[in-house]
């Protein structure tokens, strides 16, 4: 039987399976077998031998068996320090690794026989490798023991990343969260107890009663150097060579060829949290789904209670299944350890991808358009994709993954400090740049800002139906704050607006952007039950109402109709129903609309643009000075038939109405005055239609 012979059979066929049709075949086998029965602490061959297991580990990595022998050498303190030291670095698996290897190290551990350098090189090491585990079940069981070396300063950063990796809701009690609570106030801040709690009052928010940020922290990332060598190691095709039966389930059939494969490298594959595929049919638990096995929504559906998140939170993003279950389960733990994850990949895989490294920088944008469809199908922001903005900001020159940092934009949660530490550097490239550069930054913060207003929709909507919300969600923003982070945005928004345009003499495309933000701005309460209004400035309504574009006029005067629907909504709305009781529109608003109406109207309507007119805050022009520009009628040169923007409508209705060219512009009054109004509708200018039904008395047609 397969557990009758002994262990220099099974090394031996693993050595055999690494160094396959190779000649060091002799002298790994010899190298393992050595050290595995060496008495003395500093043996005369051993860097000989150590020179030989490093070759092949470096080159090729190790298999199960030969881990599973060498860890327990190191960890056994038969060697000194030094040979003990380049064992563990040493290990590099070329497949997985076996978990009894592991709760044997941990045992040696207990016998305190390693030294603290070897403990600490041995919990780096777990960590990098945590996600190759053939099985955590026991290494689950071990967490009272694991938690137990917190108490060890050297340790505590690595053992917490640790306990964060295993932590379950099970695990969770309130004397753990007690000692961690001790340790905080004897060490101070430190962010990796801060992470662990955190975790801990996500599980079990009754025993933690302290206030902790909702943003996960990042660990120290101190295992780079072994993890770019395992993925180089898997990553080369060299998996292949592991085809003992014990690792066929394991390995991916192999993927079509791609241009771009780094997400397929990075991103771990899909394997259940046990790794059940690797397990005897009789050993792998009934009332948990096999991950590997999950291809169909109707499957997803069946086993809704018997799935279980995987140990690598990372391979999740294989899987959109498996983002609707995060998404359906309403659990912060999985979503947050899905953060710590991209915040640790973006730190060890992609801290030079800018520069010469053109292949590397494709390689990261593709990593940031995983993140950003991920964020839109959770419909929720990464934590890690704000620290990366917020380094990046600064440099960012805005040609390096331009389209990618824009869309990472419209995921910042609202917060007093968004303008200060993301729209102020940003600001500075903003007025240096293209207005093509200028139309995508508006377009991103347009788009942050119906995000932030959708929440605050379905919060309400919540609220309403008495549905208990998750807002206290770590991800999730509070009410306390919103108010003036939406007013904060949207002030900030317009006085780089204001001055963008002046820079660009007033583009229209620009102008088509801008109004797009305004079309939003304008519908906050009905559309997104927040009671609040704010108007455009000057220096944005008068370019949009004398634009040379027939769509910018259109845009504007929906605009202005919306922002009359939701100021009559707010003017009738019941006190006691409003979310913001102590909120209510200032007389200062109502005036600022109705200037802008009467201005409007006069214009396009009334014949009464440039008329001085204080109470109206309105572009006044002396008479003497429009006398000196000769044009004639020019009180009347932007009405609904000069002005510029609806000029080309007006002539061509004119020569399809008159072919023979006996009527003339002027001509459009009266009863032709209504034709050319059913006209201009027909034309798809549905924004100045219902602006006009709402401002004017149509019957007044008859005096044009």
């Amino acid at each position: 039987m397969e557990r009758s012979r002994g262990p220099s059979i099974r090394i031996s066929e693993a050595a055999a399976a690494v160094v396959d049709g190779g000649g060091g075949l002799g002298s790994l086998q010899k190298a393992v077998e050595y050290f595995s029965t060496v008495k003395e602490r500093n043996p005369s061959k051993g860097n000989l031998y150590l020179d030989t297991i490093e070759g092949v580990a470096f080159e090729k990595g190790l298999l199960p068996d030969v881990i599973e022998a060498l860890l327990d050498v190191a960890m056994s303190a038969r060697l000194v320090d030094r040979l003990n030291t380049r064992l563990l670095k040493c290990l590099i698996p070329a497949s997985v690794v076996p978990e009894n290897a592991v709760t044997k190290a941990i045992s040696w551990m207990c016998t305190r026989k390693p030294s603290m350098n070897i403990q600490l090189l041995f919990i780096k090491w777990l960590l990098a490798v945590f996600d190759l585990l053939n099985s955590k079940k026991h290494l689950h069981s071990l967490y009272g023991i694991i938690f137990f070396y917190l108490q060890n300063d050297k340790l505590c950063p690595y053992i917490c990343h640790l306990l964060y990796l295993l932590t379950r809701k099970e695990n969770v009690k309130r004397f753990r969260v007690k000692k961690l609570i001790e340790l905080q106030s004897k060490m101070g801040m430190q962010t990796h107890l801060m992470a662990l709690l955190l975790l801990y009052k996500i599980h079990a928010p009754e025993y933690v009663s302290l206030t902790l940020s909702g943003k996960p922290k990042n660990f120290h990332a101190s295992t780079s150097h072994w993890k770019k060598t395992i993925e180089r190691i898997q990553n080369n095709g060299y998996r292949q060579l592991a085809k003992t039966q014990s690792l066929v389930n394991f390995i991916e059939p192999p993927m079509r060829k791609r241009k771009r494969k780094m997400h397929r490298e990075i991103i771990p594959f899909i394997s259940s949290a046990a790794h059940m595929t690797e397990l005897p049919r009789s050993q792998i638990h009934s009332k948990t789904f096999p991950l590997e096995q999950l291809t169909t929504f109707s499957q997803l559906l069946q086993n809704f209670d018997w799935i279980e998140f995987p140990a690598q939170m990372g391979s999740v993003l294989r899987s959109p299944l498996l983002l609707h279950y995060i998404n359906w389960v309403k659990d912060d733990s999985a979503f947050l350890r899905l953060d710590l994850w991209l915040a640790q990949t973006l730190q060890e895989e992609f801290t030079d991808c800018k520069g010469d490294n053109l292949q590397k920088e494709e390689e990261f944008k593709e990593f940031l358009n995983i993140i950003i469809r991920t964020q839109e199908f959770l419909l929720e922001g990464f934590s890690c994709c704000e620290d990366f903005l917020m380094k990046s900001l600064s440099l960012w020159d805005s040609s390096w993954c331009s389209t990618q940092i824009l869309a990472l934009l419209t995921r910042i949660p609202p917060s007093s400090d968004v303008i200060a530490l993301y729209f102020d550097p940003l600001m500075k490239l903003f007025f240096t740049s293209s207005v093509y550069f200028k139309c995508s930054v508006i377009e991103s913060i347009t788009n942050l800002l119906v995000n932030w207003l959708t929440w605050h929709s379905v919060y309400v909507t919540e609220m309403d139906k008495q549905i208990p919300s998750d807002s206290e969600s770590p991800q999730k923003p509070s009410l306390s704050g919103f108010m003036n982070s939406v007013f904060e945005l949207v002030e900030f928004s317009a006085r780089m607006f204001t001055m963008a345009l002046q820079m660009e003499a007033y583009n229209s495309l620009l102008i088509h952007f801008i109004l797009n933000f305004y079309e939003t701005v304008s519908d906050m309460y009905l559309k997104y039950s927040l009671p609040m209004v704010i108007m455009p400035p000057d220096g944005i309504f008068y370019p949009a109402l004398l634009s040379l574009e027939s769509v910018s006029l259109n845009q504007l005067c929906y605009i202005m109709h919306r922002y009359r629907a939701n100021l009559v909504a707010l003017k009738s709305l019941d006190p006691n129903k409003n979310v913001y009781p102590d909120l209510k529109v200032s007389r200062k608003i109502f005036q600022q609309f109705n200037a802008f109406v009467r201005v409007a109207v006069s214009c396009l309507w009334t014949s009464g643009n440039f008329v001085q007119d204080i109470r109206l805050m309105s572009i006044g022009i002396e008479d003497h000075l429009l006398e000196q520009t000769k044009i004639p009628d020019s009180k009347s040169s932007f009405t609904i038939v000069n002005h510029p923007a609806l000029m080309g409508h007006a002539i061509n209705f004119i020569q399809k109405g008159w072919p023979n060219g006996k009527k003339r512009l002027h001509a459009i009054q009266g009863k032709v005055w209504s034709w050319y109004m059913k006209y201009l509708y027909n034309q798809g200018l549905n924004g100045l239609k219902y602006f006009l039904e709402g401002s004017t008395h149509l019957s007044s047609s008859s005096g044009h």
